[in-house]
């Protein structure tokens, strides 16, 4: 199939053999020098090369290849200075998330004053992010977060705190969205991830906020994920199946402008706690169904656009279907099985309550009612 051209909040390139046209990004964005942001797992399955493959070495300034699971500002501060030593004027952005969401770190740091925890959101920085930041080519090669076209990254502090950063600045430039680089995702990456996209798109769905376009495409998202998840992890390598589970994270990403709700207030901090790596999207899974049941009184209308999407009855209930999901793709199905500590409970419920996303869920949160979805997730 041909490659795409979309122009929706930024330019999307999406197809298969997307990636030879990066250096062309590149040009059109002014990027004279790159720095490429990206992990060693990806760099090791060879990602890394099949994506620069059409770009002059001259093109590629340095390579920062320490992107922590969580992104940190330690590692953005360690990449800053790679950036600033090399002479990058941009980046190129190899990965899921967590290389995204730091490359957008890096790029606001780059252009804008320190401290970088005076443009969290939460902490009154939305309007301080302008749009001088520098040019990101954004390459996912997981269906997942949609950071490809979000316009947030989240970042935890030196001092432990995970905070977003929201601005439609921070959005990438460009995202150069290949399904062929997802083939060899592992099964259980694929699912939790996947997990992921499907979680934006309910999320945003649910979203009080008034955005009728945005809810369109989220259904439209979460019908593709839900019709190719267990393909896509039981076939890595079935073409259809990756490229609608690409096309439904991009579309997840593409709503995030309605904002989130309890599932993401909950399973930031969690996974920006010390001393434990929790998945994001497996954090999203456990949590899912609890949120489900706890949000239908305040959402119950949309409730009925959701199964339909899922392909479900008007009489089957949502949350246990995503129990009977998630369960089938062979995650974890609670926090404790995750390796989430007990004693963390206090600490994830004070973050939940001034994450970004705990504005927009549909039923107003109270530290009772996040101390209990905790619990029971546990």
């Amino acid at each position: 199939m041909a490659v795409s051209l979309i122009n929706y909040l930024t330019t999307i390139r999406f197809g298969e053999g997307a990636v030879a046209d990066v250096a062309d990004d590149l040009a059109e964005l002014g990027v004279s020098r790159a720095l490429v942001v990206t992990d060693r797992g990806v760099r090791d399955a060879g990602l890394v090369d099949r994506t620069l493959s059409g770009v002059p070495t001259d093109r590629i300034a340095a390579v920062f290849e320490d992107t922590p699971s969580n992104p940190t500002e330690d590692a953005a501060e360690a990449a800053l200075a790679l950036y600033r030593e090399s002479g990058a004027d941009g980046l190129i952005a190899i990965g899921g998330g967590s290389p995204i969401d730091l490359a957008k770190a890096i790029a606001l740091m780059a252009t804008h004053d320190a401290p970088l925890e005076s443009y969290a959101a939460i902490l009154g920085g939305i309007g301080r992010i302008t749009a001088d930041v520098a040019p990101i080519v954004a390459v996912p090669t997981t269906a997942g977060t949609g950071s490809e076209v979000g316009r947030a990254a989240l970042v935890t502090l030196s001092d432990g705190r995970k905070l977003g950063f929201i601005s439609p600045h921070l959005i990438p430039a460009r995202a150069v969205c290949d399904p062929e680089l997802t083939h060899g995702l592992p099964p259980t990456l694929t699912a939790a991830t996947g997990i992921d996209a499907i979680s934006h798109c309910i999320e945003t769905f649910l979203s009080p906020r008034d955005n009728p376009p945005a809810e369109a495409i989220a259904l439209d998202g979460l019908h593709r994920a839900v019709a190719h998840l267990e393909t896509a992890v039981n076939d890595g390598d079935d073409a259809t199946a990756r490229r609608e589970m690409m096309m439904a994270a991009l579309q997840g990403g593409l709503t995030f402008q309605k904002g989130l709700g309890a599932v993401h207030a909950i399973s930031h901090p969690a996974g920006g706690l010390d001393g434990v790596a929790l998945h994001h999207g497996m954090l999203n899974a456990v949590l899912l169904p609890h949120v489900l049941r706890f949000n239908h009184s305040a959402a119950q209308p949309k409730y009925r656009a959701l199964r339909a999407a899922c392909g479900l009855s008007d009489s089957d209930d949502l949350p246990a279907f995503f129990d009977r999901f998630t369960a089938a793709l062979g995650l974890p199905r609670s926090l404790s099985a995750l390796g989430l500590p007990r004693d963390a409970i206090p600490t994830i419920v004070d973050g939940a309550l001034q994450d970004h996303s705990a504005a927009t869920n549909p039923r107003k949160l109270t530290r009772d009612d996040v101390d209990q979805l905790v619990n029971a997730a546990y």
